[in-house]
């Protein structure tokens, strides 16, 4: 039956993950927006208000610079704001009106 390793292979071992760990931080550029189009700053407001199904309250966040809205509201469930919907205004106001 092995015995306990000892401090200086613990240490050891210590020594190598840290030094993984801070070679991935240095080789791993962040990506999430490289490729695509570049976001400006965000410029918010955001509204409270009734949703159209049911008496649930809602809040509405308009970001004016990239003209784009989310509507979000608390579930007390879980303790934490969940989604309802998104638009893209630019979008919507290209859009043909119909019925």
């Amino acid at each position: 039956m092995p015995g306990k390793p000892s401090i200086r292979t613990l240490a050891a071992i210590n020594g190598a993950l840290i030094l993984s760990l801070g070679l991935l931080m240095l080789s791993a550029p962040a990506t999430a927006q490289q490729g695509g189009p570049v976001r400006a700053r965000g410029e918010y407001t955001m509204v409270a208000g009734k949703t159209v199904s049911g008496s649930n309250s809602a809040v509405y966040i308009l970001d004016a610079a990239n003209r784009e809205m989310v509507a979000v509201r608390w579930d007390q469930g879980r303790k934490s704001l969940s989604g309802i919907g998104y638009r893209n205004l630019d979008t919507d106001s290209k859009a043909q009106p119909g019925r």
